[in-house]
């Protein structure tokens, strides 16, 4: 009988050990603010997107990982300020899936990650983890489909210059096109939250919103040209105006603040696009998608020369283009194009509009080094 009761004495105490566990399964996670707060070495599980990998105390980049051993999270996508970030380790036994160097489609995902909640880098931090997991507890998503091999690119194998660039393009314009009306739904689609499929991700504020906030009031979302529709004086008749591979959602105030200004490096800070500057006569746009920028251009000046009606879209490396069918600067889009590869969410939309919509690619998002090959 003594044995007994001690028995289960000690399988009620281990239950409640498992119940008062914060890492036990099923643990509510906190958020990355909460976890901020909360650096008293007490293990939690933390909920955040995946934004970088930190590489010191006040860096965190987005491309060109050096190695799996850290990344950091925030709670909002488009976060850029390390302040409001978490930095992770990433032990040895989970490097192989959850470390950015092997898995840059990773970037953007929303994760749950379990551990004590500690420095790292002298930052804010999460160390030793004992769990990393997609929030809601599915596996990390597939990488997109390849794109077209020899086949698609077959007649510009081995040109560069203006060869290359003749050759593109026509390749990608037998394509079909869309109404500036049907430009709305079809965003809907290509710029889907990954991990909401309710919204869309704004392009320059990186914000998650719900695709039914359309319009033009304060706060919705509109349909910002990348390559500014004065630029060639194109409107929004079916053609360049309406063509979705340089068309994104983004926030009324902010496509306003934007404008027509050409790209360039530099200026005040814009409100509700954390990343983003803007002075009189450019626009910089935040570093996690400064490339998508340049790659959109890269397009829009091989797809339309002048042989269809519209404007020969032409790169230069000024601002302050006005109505000329110019866009600069086309040295710093080079950079940018470089600095930022493309990512999973870029070739997702590539692939959707080649599939769904548009029958024709961004062959920069396929083939980023052919810009430098044209452009040098």
């Amino acid at each position: 009988m003594v044995v007994r009761r001690l028995l289960l004495a000690i399988v009620v105490a281990v239950a409640g050990a498992l119940v008062a566990s914060p890492t036990a399964m099923g643990a509510t996670p906190i958020s990355v603010a909460a976890a901020i707060g909360q650096q008293n070495g007490s293990s939690a599980t933390v909920r955040g997107y995946v934004v970088g990998q930190p590489t010191a105390t006040n860096t965190v980049v987005r491309s060109n990982f050096p190695n799996d051993y850290a990344l950091a999270i925030a709670d909002t996508a488009g976060e850029t300020g390390t302040g409001r970030m978490l930095y992770v380790q990433i032990t040895a036994s989970f490097r192989s899936e959850w470390g950015l160097r092997t898995n840059p489609g990773l970037m953007g995902a929303r994760i749950d990650v379990t551990g004590p909640l500690s420095a790292y880098f002298s930052h804010a931090g999460l160390t030793s983890p004992t769990g990393f997991a997609l929030a809601g507890g599915t596996e990390p998503p597939p990488p997109p489909p390849p794109p077209p091999g020899d086949d698609y690119y077959r007649t510009a194998a081995g040109k560069t210059g203006a060869a290359l660039k003749s050759a593109l393009h026509q390749i990608i314009s037998n394509n079909s096109r869309l109404s500036y009306d049907q430009v709305w739904n079809a965003l809907k689609v290509t710029d889907q939250d990954p991990n909401n499929a309710n919204n869309v991700i704004l392009l320059y504020s990186g914000r998650s919103q719900s695709k039914s906030s359309n319009g033009g009031n304060p706060d919705d979302w509109n349909r910002e040209h990348v390559w500014a529709k004065s630029h060639g004086d194109f409107g929004t008749a079916t053609g360049p105006g309406t063509d979705i591979h340089h068309l994104r959602p983004e926030d009324v105030s902010v496509n306003a603040a934007r404008g027509n200004k050409d790209f360039d490096m530099g200026g005040s800070a814009v409100s509700q696009a954390p990343g983003s500057y803007t002075d009189a006569d450019s626009f910089e746009p935040r570093n996690a998608v400064k490339g998508d920028v340049a790659r959109m251009i890269f397009y829009m000046a091989v797809r339309y020369d002048g042989g269809d009606g519209f404007a020969d879209l032409e790169m230069n490396n000024s601002v302050n283009n006005g109505s000329r069918p110019n866009i600069g600067r086309q040295s710093v889009l080079l950079q940018w194009n470089a600095q930022d590869p493309p990512d999973t969410f870029e070739k997702r939309r590539n692939q959707v509009i080649y599939d769904t919509y548009q029958h024709n690619r961004n062959p920069f998002i396929d083939h980023p080094e052919w810009a430098a090959q044209i452009w040098n």
